[in-house]
């Protein structure tokens, strides 16, 4: 029986170093996945049009000579990892056909819906760089771990540095492509009915541009600062406004808020909720806000991945720009903060909800 305890102290011992090791090395799955985006595998082994065998990819890489073995390893832990599925597997490494996974259609350039933006822009050093300065900026006063790094706020960062807000841009555009098309092919009644529409911090206009092209009898306006909208032009249905979403919103039927509430500390999601609800007031009780963000307690969640990517994103907030992920009471109180009487949560977009309030 003493032996018998001892193998279990061993295997637990063990088995905390294995769990210990896989957090240390976790960035390396996102590290692999940015070299795959940035060689172009996806794009590669699609246009073959058939699974593409080791030898006929490493052909068609940009890669020095010396590096040709260590393509077989970065395909390993990126098919472990479920962005390719491979056949005709043999003792001949060079034999093993790769093909596309629906994870990696989802990387390639030619896909309206492509996350490869996103993937380079969550991945820039500048964003995983602060990263290494949580335990510093935990004991200091710096509002953020990415202020305590680059000495500037996010917003201010981005807007000082041309290459990196492009990117930046570029990766919320490929998400807004991809919400926009899920939301008008299952969530039309959402807005249905709508006479006008607001997106407030809409940046380029990628979602308003496929709403107003889906809904043609709704007047949408992308409302952001000036410098973003400056220049930018409408269309019949569309029109760019510059503003503050914390002075005052644009009047209309309905408010969009993607993805902007969490990027506010409670206070401040507050006070653009009141905006927002003042805008609404000459529309009655028939004016909505629409949001779409996560919701950390959503009943429907029994996937653990699912749950984790979740805390990520909250993470990700908190490091960045002092922002929250919210569970469900967290949204109630914020709705119930900004005066509003109702409210309605769908969990229809994956990770995301739809959160509408009334009034």
């Amino acid at each position: 029986m003493e032996f018998q305890n001892g193998d279990d102290v061993a295997s637990n011992l063990l088995k905390a170093q294995s769990h210990i090791w896989n957090h240390i090395f976790n960035f390396m799955n996102s590290m692999s996945l940015k070299c795959v985006v940035d060689l172009g595998i996806p794009d590669i082994i699609h246009n073959y049009g058939k699974p593409m065998s080791l030898s006929k990819l490493i052909y068609s890489l940009p890669i020095h000579p010396s590096k040709k073995p260590c393509i077989y390893r970065l395909m390993r832990i990126m098919t472990h990892s479920g962005f390719f599925s491979q056949q005709n597997v043999t003792e001949n490494e060079l034999e093993i056909e790769y093909m596309l996974t629906d994870a990696s259609r989802l990387l390639l350039k030619e896909n309206p819906m492509s996350m490869a933006p996103f993937v380079q822009g969550m991945l820039d050093p500048v964003l995983t760089s602060p990263w290494h300065q949580v335990s510093t900026w935990l004991k200091n006063e710096d509002p953020t771990t990415f202020e305590t790094t680059h000495g500037r706020f996010f917003w201010d960062y981005a807007a000082h540095d041309q290459i990196f807000n492009r990117l930046f841009n570029e990766s919320l555009a490929s998400d807004a492509r991809l919400v926009s098309n899920l939301l008008i092919e299952n969530c039309r009644e959402v807005f249905n009915g709508l006479e006008s529409l607001v997106d407030v911090g809409g940046s380029t206009g990628t979602m308003a541009k496929a709403l107003a092209k889906s809904f043609p009898q709704m007047e949408c306006i992308v409302f952001d600062l000036p410098q973003v909208v400056d220049g930018l032009q409408g269309s019949d249905n569309l029109n760019y406004v510059g503003g503050d979403m914390f002075q005052e919103i644009p009047q209309a039927h309905a408010i969009l808020l993607k993805w902007i509430l969490h990027d506010w500390n409670d206070e401040e999601c507050v006070k653009i909720l009141k905006k927002c609800k003042k805008s609404l007031e000459n529309k009655g009780k028939e004016g909505k806000v629409i949001i779409i963000e996560m919701v950390l307690d959503n009943e429907n969640e029994n996937v653990n991945k699912s749950i984790e990517t979740k805390l990520f994103f909250d993470m990700l907030m908190m490091v960045v720009i002092a922002g929250k992920e919210r569970n469900k009471r967290e949204w109630i109180n914020l709705i119930s903060s900004a005066g509003f009487s109702d409210y309605k949560i769908t969990p229809i977009l994956g990770l995301r909800s739809i959160i509408e309030i009334y009034p």
